[in-house]
């Protein structure tokens, strides 16, 4: 069988032997509807050997009995499979474990003691070749290192402390240089422990959907089993005779036992689909969500964006030369290690051949960016240059008693319209003019986000930008609305405003500044490469760090939803089709008038009977693989897909128990098994 669902010859072995593992009822007695069918398999077995024994023909009842447990077999088999494939997964993680070795800082020194007996707090050194020993955080150096055993990617990463790529995990390999490692997590509550335990699902509860799912299906159960209850003192009545195993085929092939059979898979499925795509969900509840989504808050850089912002002009003001804003704007660049510093210095060499500038030699003292200042820039030689945003550069020109000239602002505001960011360079109480960035819009960003539209997803831009360049670029990749100039306050507060309206909101971090957002979303996703503030507070964790991924998320969400609805309605119509199997064989003989009923045809009482044990067993088993699979999604609205389900699924699930139980019941006719 194909791999891409899930199903390989070591697999299948191992489910077909869970399958019987799970036959016992402490086990099964957590899927109450599979419950009841077992013990209506034990008392139809339990009667068809007294039969026996007692010397009557009952090689009807040993049918139904032993349909009855393939049933159940059948349910375990689905369970069993969706969750071997999380234990292939989770044997693979293992594989990433060893008896890791740490040197553990103890008084400045260094002192050989194995991984298993790290703690929170304690710090480690980890040089060139060395296995990261526990999940934590960089704290001083900067390495590269390679996560490919838990993110799969081969490229190496950088590792660094400070900022938001300080979060290392336990299993992955400094490839070159060292870093000291603040361990954040004990033995049994690391990254690689929480993700081993979710894929092989036993920590799996169930989402809030599924548990209400579930009481409606013991509800029905509870039902048909008082409906069937009642049909024996009914039968004795009226002179007809109904045995047990009649009565106990009849109560399985009326209560949901697709669904039941299915349900647990479906969710387990929905968590592998995810890591699949490398997101590891924290729990059942941060999927489903994902699927409810209505609004979705996303980064411009690297998820709208390509990220990496290059300048491309120097716009110079009145009486400057484009050399003289070069050198300055190179100047206060030189230490900026960001994309957008480092291609302004480039852009310098190339366009004016600005080139060999020695740092050191320079004598030059170098002011950071902050979010206090906003700006950064470079003190040398008795110059002061500084650049940031034109608000921030206004306000220090006031500071220093000057002005920003009428022509640097129109500069700036046609970069702005333009989509571009532009960054004033001033020096002194004068600006020199502007540094035109540009930030280029994904390939077909537009496309995903007009499906998202369909869907009926509210999709937002946040962005450092001013409120012009944000326009530009949201107008441009063709979001819903943007929130410019977004602080971590600003954010939580829009969360909040839409949540107050009843709208579910995810949104994607990586630094401890949206860890606020993070907790506030109902799906939050962290990246991997991002600080351990932010993954503790998001509910999913995407290894490969790629914001643009929470679309995928919020399809994988919906495509859980729409399965599981969808298989309940195909669940509950053919158990109507199958009433019609059942009711008229059982009274039939005492009742000719019940044979207009038959609008199947079936041949006599017992084999419609058993055919319909027979297709309620089998139609579990065809379901599998779309329930592993799910339901194919497409970006259409709530009605249409509705409607679509109910056409696809509730028709299909009507007509199909008659087509199935028809052809089974021709089978059984021939060979004489009825």
């Amino acid at each position: 069988m194909s791999k891409d669902t899930g199903f390989d010859r070591a697999l299948v072995t191992q489910a077909i032997k869970d399958s019987f593992v799970k036959l016992n009822p402490k086990i099964l007695w957590r899927n109450p509807v599979m419950f009841v069918v077992e013990v209506t398999a034990v008392l139809t077995t339990y009667f068809a050997i007294k039969d026996i024994v007692g010397g009557q023909s009952s090689w009807f009842d040993v049918q139904i009995a032993l349909w009855l447990w393939i049933t159940v077999l059948f349910a375990n088999f689905a369970e069993a499979v969706a969750e071997g494939r999380g234990k292939a997964q989770a044997d693979a993680l293992r594989k990433t474990r060893s008896e890791t070795i740490a040197k553990k800082l103890v008084g400045g020194k260094t002192e050989d003691v194995s991984a298993a007996l790290l703690r929170k707090g304690d710090i480690v050194l980890v040089e060139t070749g060395d296995f990261i020993p526990g999940d934590g955080e960089v704290i001083e150096g900067i390495a590269s290192v390679d996560e490919s055993a838990i993110t799969g990617e081969s490229a190496p990463v950088i590792r660094e402390s400070g900022g938001d790529r300080s979060a290392v995990t336990g299993g992955t390999r400094v490839l070159s240089d060292w870093i000291k490692v603040k361990i954040t997590a004990n033995p049994g509550e690391t990254f690689l422990d929480r993700m081993i335990a979710l894929v092989e699902g036993a920590k799996r509860q169930k989402t809030p959907n599924e548990i209400a799912l579930t009481i409606l299906l013991i509800g029905l159960t509870i039902i048909f089993l008082l409906a069937v209850v009642t049909l024996e003192p009914f039968a004795i009545y009226s002179g007809a005779i109904v045995g047990i195993p009649v009565l106990a085929a009849l109560l399985v092939c009326l209560i949901p036992t697709t669904i039941g059979g299915l349900l647990s898979a479906i969710g387990i499925a929905g968590m592998d689909r995810l890591l699949k795509r490398n997101v590891l969900a924290m729990s059942g509840r941060a999927v489903e969500a994902a699927g409810d989504v209505g609004v979705l808050l996303l980064d411009k850089t690297g998820t709208i964006t390509l990220g990496n912002r290059m300048a491309t002009e120097f716009v110079p003001a009145p009486g400057v030369s484009p050399e003289q804003l070069a050198d300055a704007a190179q100047l206060s660049s030189l230490a900026d290690e960001t994309p957008e510093g480092r291609s302004i210095v480039i852009f310098a060499k190339e366009k004016f051949n600005l080139r060999e500038r020695d740092i050191t030699a320079l004598g030059a003292t170098f002011v950071p960016f902050s979010a206090q200042t906003r700006m950064s820039g470079v003190d040398l030689q008795g110059r002061e240059i500084r650049k940031g945003a034109m608000d921030t550069i206004e306000k220090y020109l006031r500071e220093k008693g000057g002005e920003m000239a009428p022509e640097v602002k129109a500069a700036i505001e046609k970069i702005a319209k333009q989509g571009g960011t532009p960054l004033v360079v001033a020096e002194g109480d004068q600006a020199l003019g502007v540094i035109y960035l540009k930030d280029v819009v994904k390939g077909g960003i537009k496309e995903r986000f007009s499906e998202l539209r369909r869907m009926g997803i509210e999709t937002i831009m946040i962005t450092g930008d001013n409120p012009l360049t944000a326009a530009a670029i949201a107008a441009e990749a063709g979001v819903d609305d943007f929130l410019a100039e977004a602080t971590p306050e600003q954010k939580l507060k829009l969360i909040r405003e839409y949540q107050a309206k009843g709208q579910l909101v995810a949104m994607t971090g990586d630094g401890t500044n949206d860890a606020p957002a993070l907790a506030q979303s109902d799906v939050g996703v962290a990246m991997n490469s991002g600080t351990q503030a932010a993954k503790e507070a998001g509910n999913m964790v995407d290894l490969d760090s790629n914001p643009t991924k929470l679309i995928e998320i919020v399809e994988i969400g919906k495509q859980l939803l729409m399965t599981r609805g969808s298989l309940t309605t195909f669940s509950i119509a053919n158990d109507v089709a199958k009433y019609f199997a059942i009711i008229p064989a059982m009274f039939m003989v005492t009742y000719p008038q019940l044979g207009a009923l038959n609008i199947m045809g079936l041949s006599t009482p017992q084999s419609a009977i058993l055919s319909a044990v027979i297709f309620n067993a089998l139609i579990i088993i065809a379901l599998v693989p779309l329930a592993l699979r799910g339901v194919k999604y497409r970006p259409l609205g709530a009605n249409v897909i509705l409607r679509r389900n109910l056409l696809v699924y509730g028709l299909g699930g009507l007509i199909a128990p008659f087509i199935g139980i028809k052809l089974i019941d021709v089978i059984l006719t021939v060979l004489h098994l009825s």
